[in-house]
Protein backbone atom coordinates (compact mmCIF):
# COMPACT_ATOMS: atom_id res chain seq x y z
CA UNK A 1 0.00 0.00 0.00
CA UNK A 2 1.37 3.80 -0.77
CA UNK A 3 2.01 5.59 1.87
CA UNK A 4 -0.85 8.38 0.51
CA UNK A 5 -2.98 5.30 0.32
CA UNK A 6 -2.49 4.49 4.16
CA UNK A 7 -2.63 7.81 5.05
CA UNK A 8 -6.27 7.91 3.81
CA UNK A 9 -7.06 4.77 5.10
CA UNK A 10 -5.98 5.90 8.67
CA UNK A 11 -7.90 8.92 8.20
CA UNK A 12 -11.29 6.92 7.35
CA UNK A 13 -10.66 4.66 10.04
CA UNK A 14 -10.80 7.69 12.32
CA UNK A 15 -13.66 9.35 10.91
CA UNK A 16 -15.56 6.28 10.71
CA UNK A 17 -15.75 6.51 6.41
CA UNK A 18 -16.35 3.79 3.70
CA UNK A 19 -13.04 4.22 2.22
CA UNK A 20 -13.43 1.45 -0.32
CA UNK A 21 -16.60 -0.73 -1.11
CA UNK A 22 -16.47 -3.62 -3.81
CA UNK A 23 -20.38 -3.87 -5.38
CA UNK A 24 -21.69 -6.52 -7.34
CA UNK A 25 -23.42 -5.70 -10.43
CA UNK A 26 -24.70 -9.66 -11.14
CA UNK A 27 -24.51 -12.96 -9.84
CA UNK A 28 -25.04 -14.06 -13.54
CA UNK A 29 -22.04 -15.57 -15.29
CA UNK A 30 -20.54 -16.71 -18.77
CA UNK A 31 -18.25 -18.77 -17.02
CA UNK A 32 -18.79 -21.50 -14.48
CA UNK A 33 -15.59 -21.92 -12.39
CA UNK A 34 -15.66 -25.00 -10.15
CA UNK A 35 -14.75 -23.21 -7.32
CA UNK A 36 -17.02 -20.17 -7.60
CA UNK A 37 -18.56 -19.12 -4.43
CA UNK A 38 -21.70 -17.47 -6.15
CA UNK A 39 -25.09 -18.82 -7.18
CA UNK A 40 -25.44 -17.50 -10.46
CA UNK A 41 -28.95 -16.95 -11.11
CA UNK A 42 -30.91 -13.67 -10.87
CA UNK A 43 -33.04 -13.49 -8.19
CA UNK A 44 -33.81 -10.12 -8.91
CA UNK A 45 -31.01 -7.55 -9.25
CA UNK A 46 -30.94 -4.21 -8.80
CA UNK A 47 -32.38 -2.15 -11.44
CA UNK A 48 -30.26 0.85 -13.53
CA UNK A 49 -31.69 3.77 -11.46
CA UNK A 50 -30.89 1.59 -8.26
CA UNK A 51 -27.54 1.20 -8.68
CA UNK A 52 -27.06 5.10 -9.44
CA UNK A 53 -28.77 6.24 -6.82
CA UNK A 54 -26.49 3.88 -4.32
CA UNK A 55 -23.61 5.25 -6.24
CA UNK A 56 -24.75 8.70 -5.20
CA UNK A 57 -25.16 7.25 -2.03
CA UNK A 58 -21.68 5.73 -1.63
CA UNK A 59 -20.26 9.39 -3.13
CA UNK A 60 -22.02 10.91 0.12
CA UNK A 61 -20.64 8.94 2.65
CA UNK A 62 -17.66 9.23 1.24
CA UNK A 63 -16.37 6.30 -0.92
CA UNK A 64 -13.51 6.58 -2.79
CA UNK A 65 -12.37 3.22 -4.47
CA UNK A 66 -15.19 1.48 -6.28
CA UNK A 67 -14.91 -1.90 -7.27
CA UNK A 68 -17.18 -3.43 -9.91
CA UNK A 69 -17.41 -7.41 -9.92
CA UNK A 70 -19.59 -10.08 -10.27
CA UNK A 71 -20.98 -12.53 -11.28
CA UNK A 72 -19.46 -11.36 -15.07
CA UNK A 73 -19.91 -7.21 -15.06
CA UNK A 74 -20.14 -6.81 -18.78
CA UNK A 75 -23.37 -9.43 -18.85
CA UNK A 76 -24.77 -6.39 -17.62
CA UNK A 77 -26.40 -4.18 -20.58
CA UNK A 78 -26.17 -1.18 -18.96
CA UNK A 79 -22.61 -1.69 -17.26
CA UNK A 80 -20.90 1.50 -19.36
CA UNK A 81 -24.37 4.12 -18.38
CA UNK A 82 -23.34 2.52 -14.42
CA UNK A 83 -19.58 3.00 -15.57
CA UNK A 84 -19.71 6.19 -16.84
CA UNK A 85 -22.01 7.22 -13.66
CA UNK A 86 -19.20 6.33 -11.46
CA UNK A 87 -16.98 7.75 -13.20
CA UNK A 88 -18.89 11.47 -13.01
CA UNK A 89 -18.90 10.88 -9.32
CA UNK A 90 -14.89 10.88 -9.06
CA UNK A 91 -14.84 7.15 -7.80
CA UNK A 92 -11.30 5.45 -8.75
CA UNK A 93 -12.74 2.60 -10.10
CA UNK A 94 -10.99 -0.80 -10.03
CA UNK A 95 -13.18 -3.63 -12.33
CA UNK A 96 -13.00 -7.49 -11.69
CA UNK A 97 -13.79 -9.60 -14.94
CA UNK A 98 -13.02 -12.62 -16.78
CA UNK A 99 -12.78 -9.92 -19.72
CA UNK A 100 -14.28 -12.78 -22.40
CA UNK A 101 -16.80 -10.21 -23.22
CA UNK A 102 -13.82 -7.27 -24.33
CA UNK A 103 -13.02 -6.49 -27.38
CA UNK A 104 -10.96 -3.20 -28.84
CA UNK A 105 -14.18 -1.52 -28.65
CA UNK A 106 -14.95 -2.01 -25.02
CA UNK A 107 -11.45 -1.72 -24.23
CA UNK A 108 -11.05 1.70 -26.09
CA UNK A 109 -14.45 3.09 -23.79
CA UNK A 110 -12.59 1.72 -20.56
CA UNK A 111 -9.18 3.95 -21.44
CA UNK A 112 -11.49 6.91 -22.15
CA UNK A 113 -13.49 6.41 -18.98
CA UNK A 114 -9.95 6.38 -17.28
CA UNK A 115 -10.76 3.52 -15.01
CA UNK A 116 -8.14 2.45 -12.18
CA UNK A 117 -7.06 -1.22 -12.76
CA UNK A 118 -8.81 -4.49 -14.66
CA UNK A 119 -8.64 -7.46 -12.34
CA UNK A 120 -8.99 -10.85 -14.88
CA UNK A 121 -9.00 -14.43 -13.50
CA UNK A 122 -5.92 -16.75 -15.15
CA UNK A 123 -6.13 -20.42 -13.76
CA UNK A 124 -3.20 -21.66 -15.41
CA UNK A 125 -1.01 -21.10 -18.76
CA UNK A 126 -2.21 -24.21 -19.96
CA UNK A 127 -5.80 -23.87 -21.86
CA UNK A 128 -6.35 -27.46 -21.24
CA UNK A 129 -5.87 -26.74 -17.33
CA UNK A 130 -7.68 -23.55 -17.26
CA UNK A 131 -10.81 -24.41 -19.33
CA UNK A 132 -11.80 -27.43 -17.28
CA UNK A 133 -11.95 -24.93 -14.22
CA UNK A 134 -13.42 -22.55 -16.15
CA UNK A 135 -15.93 -25.31 -17.78
CA UNK A 136 -16.11 -23.11 -20.73
CA UNK A 137 -13.48 -24.28 -24.02
CA UNK A 138 -11.35 -21.64 -25.80
CA UNK A 139 -12.01 -19.31 -22.00
CA UNK A 140 -8.26 -18.62 -21.65
CA UNK A 141 -7.50 -17.58 -25.36
CA UNK A 142 -10.51 -14.90 -25.33
CA UNK A 143 -9.02 -13.67 -21.86
CA UNK A 144 -5.88 -13.70 -22.86
CA UNK A 145 -6.91 -11.96 -26.01
CA UNK A 146 -8.54 -9.07 -23.88
CA UNK A 147 -5.54 -8.58 -21.81
CA UNK A 148 -3.63 -7.65 -24.93
CA UNK A 149 -6.60 -5.29 -26.39
CA UNK A 150 -6.55 -3.56 -22.91
CA UNK A 151 -2.72 -3.21 -22.58
CA UNK A 152 -3.02 -1.94 -26.31
CA UNK A 153 -5.04 0.54 -24.90
CA UNK A 154 -2.27 1.60 -21.79
CA UNK A 155 -4.53 0.28 -19.19
CA UNK A 156 -3.27 -1.33 -16.32
CA UNK A 157 -4.12 -5.19 -15.64
CA UNK A 158 -3.60 -7.15 -12.99
CA UNK A 159 -3.49 -11.59 -13.90
CA UNK A 160 -5.48 -13.15 -10.30
CA UNK A 161 -4.61 -16.67 -10.05
CA UNK A 162 -6.24 -18.96 -7.40
CA UNK A 163 -4.32 -21.78 -6.32
CA UNK A 164 -6.65 -25.20 -6.49
CA UNK A 165 -5.59 -28.72 -6.59
CA UNK A 166 -6.51 -28.80 -10.40
CA UNK A 167 -3.63 -25.99 -10.99
CA UNK A 168 -1.34 -26.34 -8.07
CA UNK A 169 1.74 -26.41 -9.90
CA UNK A 170 0.84 -24.27 -12.74
CA UNK A 171 1.36 -20.55 -10.70
CA UNK A 172 4.71 -20.48 -12.30
CA UNK A 173 3.67 -20.72 -15.69
CA UNK A 174 0.95 -18.13 -14.88
CA UNK A 175 3.55 -15.89 -13.67
CA UNK A 176 5.10 -16.35 -16.94
CA UNK A 177 2.31 -15.41 -19.23
CA UNK A 178 1.70 -12.34 -17.07
CA UNK A 179 5.64 -11.39 -17.73
CA UNK A 180 5.08 -12.09 -21.34
CA UNK A 181 1.88 -9.54 -21.57
CA UNK A 182 3.61 -7.10 -19.22
CA UNK A 183 0.93 -7.11 -16.57
CA UNK A 184 0.83 -7.83 -12.77
CA UNK A 185 0.33 -11.26 -11.26
CA UNK A 186 -1.20 -12.33 -7.37
CA UNK A 187 -1.59 -15.78 -6.32
CA UNK A 188 -4.33 -16.55 -3.79
CA UNK A 189 -3.97 -19.93 -2.01
CA UNK A 190 -7.64 -19.62 -0.51
CA UNK A 191 -10.91 -21.08 -1.29
CA UNK A 192 -13.66 -19.36 -0.34
CA UNK A 193 -17.00 -21.55 0.74
CA UNK A 194 -20.09 -20.56 -0.52
CA UNK A 195 -22.08 -17.48 0.39
CA UNK A 196 -24.94 -19.92 1.67
CA UNK A 197 -22.60 -21.62 3.71
CA UNK A 198 -21.82 -24.77 1.53
CA UNK A 199 -18.45 -25.74 2.42
CA UNK A 200 -17.75 -28.23 -0.53
CA UNK A 201 -15.76 -25.91 -2.44
CA UNK A 202 -13.27 -25.71 0.45
CA UNK A 203 -12.35 -29.19 -0.84
CA UNK A 204 -11.13 -27.99 -3.98
CA UNK A 205 -8.10 -25.93 -1.63
CA UNK A 206 -4.71 -27.49 -2.18
CA UNK A 207 -3.18 -29.63 0.67
CA UNK A 208 -0.19 -28.54 2.81
CA UNK A 209 3.01 -29.87 0.61
CA UNK A 210 2.09 -27.18 -2.45
CA UNK A 211 1.48 -24.50 0.58
CA UNK A 212 4.65 -24.75 1.93
CA UNK A 213 6.67 -24.80 -1.66
CA UNK A 214 4.73 -21.36 -2.32
CA UNK A 215 5.64 -19.81 0.87
CA UNK A 216 8.98 -21.16 0.07
CA UNK A 217 9.63 -19.53 -3.15
CA UNK A 218 11.55 -16.46 -3.20
CA UNK A 219 9.75 -15.34 -6.54
CA UNK A 220 6.71 -14.86 -4.31
CA UNK A 221 7.82 -13.68 -0.88
CA UNK A 222 11.48 -12.30 -1.69
CA UNK A 223 13.65 -12.60 1.25
CA UNK A 224 12.35 -16.48 2.45
CA UNK A 225 14.74 -16.93 5.68
CA UNK A 226 12.97 -13.60 7.09
CA UNK A 227 9.55 -13.99 5.82
CA UNK A 228 9.29 -17.79 7.33
CA UNK A 229 11.07 -16.33 10.53
CA UNK A 230 9.60 -17.87 13.87
CA UNK A 231 6.48 -15.53 14.92
CA UNK A 232 6.79 -13.30 18.09
CA UNK A 233 4.23 -12.56 20.14
CA UNK A 234 1.79 -9.81 19.66
CA UNK A 235 2.40 -6.92 22.00
CA UNK A 236 -0.16 -4.94 24.02
CA UNK A 237 -0.52 -2.22 21.36
CA UNK A 238 -1.20 -5.23 18.48
CA UNK A 239 -4.30 -6.75 20.53
CA UNK A 240 -5.92 -3.79 20.94
CA UNK A 241 -6.06 -2.92 16.47
CA UNK A 242 -8.38 -3.90 14.26
CA UNK A 243 -8.55 -7.74 13.03
CA UNK A 244 -9.22 -6.69 9.08
CA UNK A 245 -10.49 -3.61 7.18
CA UNK A 246 -13.53 -5.75 6.76
CA UNK A 247 -16.50 -2.98 8.20
CA UNK A 248 -13.87 -0.30 9.85
CA UNK A 249 -13.16 1.05 6.09
CA UNK A 250 -14.52 -0.92 3.38
CA UNK A 251 -17.27 -3.06 3.03
CA UNK A 252 -19.47 -5.00 -0.03
CA UNK A 253 -22.64 -4.89 -1.60
CA UNK A 254 -24.27 -7.60 -3.64
CA UNK A 255 -26.68 -7.12 -6.97
CA UNK A 256 -30.00 -7.09 -4.48
CA UNK A 257 -28.78 -4.30 -2.03
CA UNK A 258 -27.19 -6.66 0.47
CA UNK A 259 -24.90 -4.79 2.58
CA UNK A 260 -22.13 -7.10 3.86
CA UNK A 261 -18.54 -6.12 6.36
CA UNK A 262 -16.65 -8.13 3.21
CA UNK A 263 -17.62 -10.43 0.24
CA UNK A 264 -15.91 -13.00 2.02
CA UNK A 265 -17.87 -12.12 5.57
CA UNK A 266 -21.53 -13.01 4.33
CA UNK A 267 -23.17 -11.03 7.80
CA UNK A 268 -26.11 -9.20 6.86
CA UNK A 269 -25.82 -5.74 8.31
CA UNK A 270 -28.97 -4.44 6.31
CA UNK A 271 -30.39 -3.49 2.60
CA UNK A 272 -29.74 -0.17 0.86
CA UNK A 273 -33.83 -0.60 -1.01
CA UNK A 274 -34.99 0.27 2.21
CA UNK A 275 -31.92 1.94 4.08
CA UNK A 276 -29.42 4.84 3.32
CA UNK A 277 -26.11 3.13 2.43
CA UNK A 278 -24.14 5.92 4.84
CA UNK A 279 -27.81 4.59 7.97
CA UNK A 280 -26.65 1.36 7.28
CA UNK A 281 -22.78 1.41 7.66
CA UNK A 282 -22.93 4.12 10.84
CA UNK A 283 -25.66 2.53 12.48
CA UNK A 284 -26.27 -1.35 11.24
CA UNK A 285 -26.19 -3.36 15.03
CA UNK A 286 -24.38 -5.85 12.88
CA UNK A 287 -21.91 -3.44 11.26
CA UNK A 288 -20.91 -1.82 14.80
CA UNK A 289 -20.50 -5.86 16.27
CA UNK A 290 -17.70 -6.35 13.69
CA UNK A 291 -16.14 -2.99 14.53
CA UNK A 292 -16.03 -3.40 18.23
CA UNK A 293 -14.08 -6.27 17.96
CA UNK A 294 -10.09 -6.28 18.96
CA UNK A 295 -7.11 -8.57 18.68
CA UNK A 296 -7.63 -9.12 22.31
CA UNK A 297 -11.07 -10.23 22.18
CA UNK A 298 -10.70 -13.17 19.57
CA UNK A 299 -11.19 -16.58 21.10
CA UNK A 300 -7.97 -19.37 20.91
CA UNK A 301 -5.94 -16.42 18.70
CA UNK A 302 -5.14 -14.52 21.24
CA UNK A 303 -2.72 -17.28 22.70
CA UNK A 304 -1.38 -18.01 19.56
CA UNK A 305 2.38 -17.59 18.65
CA UNK A 306 0.65 -16.13 14.88
CA UNK A 307 -1.88 -13.66 16.30
CA UNK A 308 0.43 -10.67 15.51
CA UNK A 309 1.39 -12.26 11.96
CA UNK A 310 -1.83 -14.08 10.80
CA UNK A 311 -3.82 -13.32 7.63
CA UNK A 312 -6.90 -14.71 9.88
CA UNK A 313 -9.75 -13.56 7.82
CA UNK A 314 -12.68 -12.80 10.04
CA UNK A 315 -15.43 -13.82 7.39
CA UNK A 316 -13.97 -16.93 6.95
CA UNK A 317 -13.95 -17.34 11.05
CA UNK A 318 -17.47 -16.46 10.46
CA UNK A 319 -18.52 -19.14 8.14
CA UNK A 320 -16.70 -21.55 10.16
CA UNK A 321 -18.78 -20.88 13.35
CA UNK A 322 -17.84 -17.62 14.98
CA UNK A 323 -16.39 -13.90 13.57
CA UNK A 324 -14.17 -13.62 16.81
CA UNK A 325 -12.67 -17.76 16.75
CA UNK A 326 -10.06 -18.94 14.01
CA UNK A 327 -10.13 -19.71 10.53
CA UNK A 328 -8.55 -23.07 9.91
CA UNK A 329 -7.67 -22.00 6.28
CA UNK A 330 -5.19 -19.10 7.74
CA UNK A 331 -4.31 -21.42 10.86
CA UNK A 332 -2.72 -23.70 7.53
CA UNK A 333 -1.27 -21.17 6.05
CA UNK A 334 0.68 -20.12 9.13
CA UNK A 335 1.44 -23.38 9.67
CA UNK A 336 2.89 -23.74 6.17
CA UNK A 337 4.91 -20.62 6.12
CA UNK A 338 6.31 -21.45 9.39
CA UNK A 339 6.14 -24.80 10.11
CA UNK A 340 4.76 -24.04 13.53
CA UNK A 341 1.15 -25.11 14.56
CA UNK A 342 -1.00 -22.69 15.53
CA UNK A 343 -3.26 -22.87 18.75
CA UNK A 344 -6.30 -23.72 17.06
CA UNK A 345 -4.45 -27.18 15.40
CA UNK A 346 -3.35 -27.69 18.72
CA UNK A 347 -6.47 -27.42 20.75
CA UNK A 348 -7.63 -29.90 17.81
CA UNK A 349 -5.07 -32.25 18.07
CA UNK A 350 -6.11 -32.14 21.87
CA UNK A 351 -9.49 -33.04 21.11
CA UNK A 352 -8.76 -35.76 18.52
CA UNK A 353 -6.39 -37.10 20.93
CA UNK A 354 -9.11 -37.22 24.05
CA UNK A 355 -11.42 -38.74 21.78
CA UNK A 356 -9.19 -41.25 20.59
CA UNK A 357 -8.59 -42.21 24.08
CA UNK A 358 -12.72 -42.96 25.48
CA UNK A 359 -13.56 -46.77 25.02
CA UNK A 360 -16.61 -47.58 22.44
CA UNK A 361 -19.22 -47.81 25.87
CA UNK A 362 -18.04 -44.13 26.01
CA UNK A 363 -18.01 -43.11 22.76
CA UNK A 364 -21.68 -44.81 21.97
CA UNK A 365 -22.81 -42.66 25.09
CA UNK A 366 -21.62 -38.88 23.55
CA UNK A 367 -24.37 -37.40 22.05
CA UNK A 368 -24.41 -37.75 18.21
CA UNK A 369 -23.32 -33.72 17.60
CA UNK A 370 -19.84 -34.88 19.34
CA UNK A 371 -19.74 -37.99 17.58
CA UNK A 372 -19.98 -37.19 13.71
CA UNK A 373 -19.27 -41.04 13.08
CA UNK A 374 -21.92 -42.23 15.06
CA UNK A 375 -24.55 -39.74 13.63
CA UNK A 376 -24.00 -40.71 10.22
CA UNK A 377 -24.59 -44.07 10.99
CA UNK A 378 -27.63 -43.52 13.01
CA UNK A 379 -29.31 -40.86 10.40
Amino acid sequence: MSALLQEMSDKALKLNIPLSVQLDLTYRCNERCVHCYLDHDDHGEMTTAEIKHLLDEMADAGVFILTLSGGEIFLRKDFFELLEHARRLMFCVKLKTNAVLIREREAARLRDLGIESVQISIYSHRPEVHDAITLIPGSLKRSVDAIRFLKSQGLKVIIANVLMTQNMQDYPGVRALAAELGVECTLDPTVTPMMDGNRSTVDLGVEQGVLRQVFRDASLVGDVDEFCAIPAQAGESELESTPCSAGHTACYVSPYGEVFPCVQFPLPTGNVRQQRFIDIWRHSDQMNEVRSIRLKDLTTCTSCTHVSNCTRCPGLAFMEGSMRGPSSQDCEKSFARTGIPSANMLAKKRAGANLGQLNLVQIRALPASANPSMASATA
